[in-house]
């Protein structure tokens, strides 16, 4: 069974840049669809996003597109997210996620593995 650790968090001015890494265990990563969610304190945890087993298809939550990029390297079982123009409101814990079918999906039900969380925050 895939495990996963994220790593990559950190402390960051609005306007900044961050890149979250998601390094997995196991022999099976390529298979699994890997998604990012977030977690503010007091809120439910959100999808921000979600790439296939090949890279070639994504998801993204809509406040996030056109700053954050979702990729992996299946010869490196490692996902990332680049956060660009990053905002205050970005600040939270940013959990990776796998999903063993390989389907995307925005739901934090479907997802199978969690990592520990990294934090991220954005100060103004």
């Amino acid at each position: 069974q895939v495990q996963l650790v994220e790593s990559g968090g950190g402390l960051v001015q609005a306007g900044g840049s961050l890149r979250l890494s998601c390094a997995a265990s196991g022999r099976t990563f390529s298979s699994y669809a890997m998604g990012w969610f977030r977690q503010a304190p007091g809120k439910e945890r959100d999808f921000v996003a979600a790439v296939a087993p090949s890279g070639g298809t994504t998801l993204y939550l809509d406040s996030v597109k056109g700053r954050f990029t979702i990729s992996r390297d299946n010869a490196k079982n490692t996902a990332y997210l680049q956060m660009n123009s990053l905002k205050p409101e970005d600040t939270a814990v940013y959990y990776c996620a796998a999903e063993a079918t390989g389907v995307l999906s925005r739901s934090v039900r479907v997802y199978d593995i969690w990592g520990q969380g990294t934090q991220v925050t954005v100060s103004s």
